[in-house]
């Protein structure tokens, strides 16, 4: 490991949000909590001389905002960050007018986790005035180095996970031990916060069966069955998990092909060192020793790939006789392909060319933990770590 608890790592999302205030008044920086959205803002202000920043679980803060029309009036050219926005919701009608008053020459950031009700009300009262952003835990294309070896970085990311305080810990029992309390915090103290109104234990144990079926295809029934509930229940539930950035819900691709195509989504828990957390894996090797190996590698590259082109759509692709792709990245009628293989001599299915030759992506990658440059391989695809897959990926952002 090269960083330390005290290092400030980029953030990929970091230029966007600076071109996205040029363009809107109010940009709202979402995602799950402890990601790192608060320190993000404080380094994007420090650009700013007359920036302010609000932390709305401060009481000082929140009496500032006690005459908040007399307050933020007051201000002139200047940007303002609203932390924990949703402590708060009120706001949001005053911020419109605000924004609209042209003569002022005020921009908000604002930040909170994606409780329904935030994104309702800031969606129903900055109606054309709002871009939604999303900051993930840290990515691969952030925390590598300008040039290999990457494995012991991309090994600790993996297995870690990306949330700073884990990623960032200085032993693996220590970043255990930081996951393990942020699950208990989330259930017992943030879901009640965000006004869901499900009981913590039954989620706490439908977060768990997930991250038992990481990867495969969402089973509401099964799942309600075992839980006691029904499967509109269950879908309750994943909306929850997928609402707060903790679990993705992977659409199958529903292309017009003369195939019979899966219809059924997939679900991954987003960040794997969560998942690990979640089935009791403590560190890399018991990791390799557990069933959900191959599984993880899987869901850790979704959701590098999937930060790396922002205007593509994500899918996997499925047919009734089993042709099978783990990622397809669509934008209009372009497609990339990948397939993840927890190999270093990665083998593909005998169904995997005529997959591709169905499919007909511009580029197919398959994806595997090799820290040296790949190769390609009899179908057209290419066999690439992360760093060398991620790289090739610049060209279609």
């Amino acid at each position: 490991m090269t960083f330390n608890p005290q290092t400030f790592i980029d953030r990929q999302i970091a230029d966007t949000v600076k071109r996205r205030l040029k363009s809107f008044p109010v940009v709202a920086l979402l995602g799950a909590r402890q990601t790192g959205k608060s320190t993000l803002a404080k380094h994007l202000l420090a650009g700013h001389p007359q920036g302010v920043y609000l932390d709305l679980e401060r009481d000082s803060d929140l009496r500032k905002l006690d005459q908040a029309e007399l307050f933020l009036s007051g201000l002139r050219n200047c940007l303002v960050c609203l932390d924990e926005i949703q402590r708060k919701p009120e706001l949001f009608p005053l911020l419109r007018s605000l924004v609209d008053q042209q003569d002022l020459g005020i921009r908000f950031l604002i930040l909170g986790s994606a409780s329904p009700e935030l994104l309702r009300q800031s969606s129903e009262s900055l109606a054309g005035r709002i871009c939604h952003l999303e900051l993930t835990p840290f990515l691969a294309s952030e925390t590598l180095g300008p040039s290999p070896p990457d494995a012991a970085i991309l090994n600790a990311l993996w297995t870690r996970g990306g949330f700073p305080r884990s990623f960032l810990a200085d032993t693996d029992e220590a970043s255990y031990e930081w996951r393990q309390a942020f699950i208990r915090t989330f259930m017992e103290r943030d879901i009640p916060q965000m006004g869901y109104g499900f009981p913590a234990e039954t989620l706490s144990r439908f977060w768990r069966m997930v991250a038992h079926y990481h990867g495969q295809l969402f089973n509401a029934s099964r799942i309600g069955e075992s839980l006691g509930v029904s499967h509109t229940t269950t879908r309750k539930y994943l909306d929850v998990f997928v609402q707060t950035f903790l679990i993705r819900q992977l659409p199958p691709l529903e292309a017009t092909l003369k195939k019979r195509l899966v219809k059924t989504p997939k679900a991954y828990v987003r960040d794997s060192g969560l998942l690990h957390a979640l089935l009791g894996i403590e560190n890399r090797e018991a990791l390799f020793g557990h069933p959900v190996f191959g599984a993880s590698w899987e869901g850790w590259c979704i959701e590098q790939i999937a930060a790396a082109l922002p205007r593509w759509q994500p899918f996997f692709y499925r047919t009734s006789s089993g042709e099978e792709l783990d990622l397809v990245m669509e934008r209009g009628r372009k497609r990339l392909a990948f397939e993840m293989k927890a190999s270093l001599s990665p083998q593909v299915s005998r169904g995997f060319a005529g997959t591709l030759e169905t499919l007909k992506p511009l580029r197919a990658w398959i994806v595997c933990p090799i820290d040296g440059p790949g190769y390609e391989t009899r179908h057209g695809a290419r066999v690439a770590g992360m760093r060398e897959c991620l790289k090739q990926l610049d060209d279609f952002v």
